[in-house]
């Protein structure tokens, strides 16, 4: 009874240490939020406003139910996700944090798929975006636009990889395909499944533009929250000490491992907020590999900065964070992993990307078209390659259908 009355008094007093410590650096806490409000308003909110907007009247709008069920076949297998996964999944990998939440979020509450189906694709869509990992981390932080393709590779086969382990999350013996009518093709039973959700929505699109923008700016908003409360957290346990003492705890177990302990503060950086620690780790002594290795880490756990944005958009599902916690550790031990492969045993590290922008500052805006061509791109080509199985399990051969 005394440990969790202690466990749950745990919060309120971490809070008034905090304001506590706010009240004595003052200075700290107002140059940490305007910190903060400065990132979220010169790049977080142009980047991805358009996409919120977009992505929620394509819902409206019926495409995301055509897709969902046109690309079934595929994301069954791979993920043990519903269709209407692909639009989340491209989506997340074009957009960044936390779009994907957002997204699977509400298609939970449109009951387009279970509990367990948006836990699992909650754990692997909600990943950074190639800008962020080429013009900022890259370029503006370590410098150096070679490295840019190791860094977007590795996250992106760390995210893979996870939603891959997560197909084992949730009862084994759960239908993977659901009944389909043979007599339909996969063309016919999107457009009429395009058809249906159109029907069911059935608001003019002056109306659905205009409930998207609002529900967009408002969620906006409170990303926008979480940024600046995070930032004056963490600067605040720098002025305190506090940062350097788990640095030092941090480096410890480096050590142990045989890894440079110069990459411990960007690892307690990273642990709360991705900007602050990716920076860190590129300023570390740290050899270069380890620096990469800490940044892609870094960057596919995200920070408590995404996971209480994470859990704040989520709140009106019954999904759980704990998966997607696990999740997001074992795609930061994967992203990990991956650029030490890249980097020691492929040397990807010296091949620059086509998606690395030149030196300079890239307006988050600039990006948009590009991303967006991305996005269609590989729903086209997904939607094709679906088109095509579905014609060759039509087709019979000497007395057999191919499957």
């Amino acid at each position: 009874m005394m440990r969790s009355s202690l466990v749950s008094a745990l919060p309120a007093l971490g809070i008034v240490v905090l304001t506590l410590a706010t009240v004595i650096y003052p200075e700290v806490a107002f140059h940490s939020a305007r910190e903060g409000l400065e990132l979220w308003w010169t790049v977080v909110f142009p980047a991805l406003l358009p996409f919120f907007v977009l992505s929620q009247m394509l819902m409206g709008l019926g495409v995301v139910h055509f897709l969902g069920v046109l690309l079934e076949p595929m994301m069954r297998p791979a993920f043990r996700v519903p269709g209407t996964g692909s639009f989340v999944m491209a989506m997340g990998l074009a957009s960044g944090y936390p779009i994907g939440a957002v997204l699977t979020a509400r298609l939970r509450l449109q009951e387009l798929l279970s509990q367990v189906e948006g836990e699992r694709l909650m754990a692997f869509t909600n990943t950074a975006d190639p800008l962020f990992m080429t013009g900022a981390v890259a370029v503006g932080m370590f410098g150096r636009p070679e490295v840019a393709g190791t860094i977007m590779a590795a996250h992106y086969l760390g995210a893979l990889a996870t939603g891959v382990l997560m197909r084992f999350h949730g009862p084994a013996g759960e239908t993977d395909r659901p009944p389909l009518h043979r007599s339909e093709t996969a063309l016919g039973r999107a457009a009429r499944a395009f058809r249906e959700a159109r029907r069911a929505d059935g608001r003019p699109l002056g109306q659905l533009m205009g409930d998207c923008i609002r529900d967009s700016v408002n969620t906006l908003l409170l990303i926008g929250g979480f940024i600046i409360v995070f930032m004056v957290f963490i600067r605040v346990l720098e002025a305190v000490g506090a940062a350097g003492i788990l640095a030092r705890v941090v480096a410890g177990t480096l050590a142990l491992w045989g890894a440079h302990p110069g990459t411990a503060p960007a690892l307690v950086s990273g642990f709360f907020e991705i900007t602050i620690g990716c920076q860190t780790a590129s300023q570390s002594p740290a050899p270069l590999v380890q620096q990469l290795m800490a940044a892609g880490g870094i960057i596919a756990w995200s920070g408590l900065s995404v996971h209480a944005q994470v859990a704040a958009l989520t709140r009106h599902t019954d999904l759980r964070l704990r998966p997607y916690i696990l999740a997001r550790l074992a795609h930061a031990l994967l992203a990990a992993g991956f650029t030490l492969m890249l980097v020691e045993v492929v040397g990807f590290a010296g091949v620059a990307p086509v998606l690395a922008p030149a030196r300079g500052v890239i307006p988050a805006l600039a990006s948009s078209s590009r991303l967006v061509g991305q996005t269609v791109g590989l729903l086209t080509l997904a939607a094709a390659a679906t088109l095509v199985i579905d014609a060759l399990r039509r087709i019979r051969l000497a007395g057999f259908r191919v499957r």
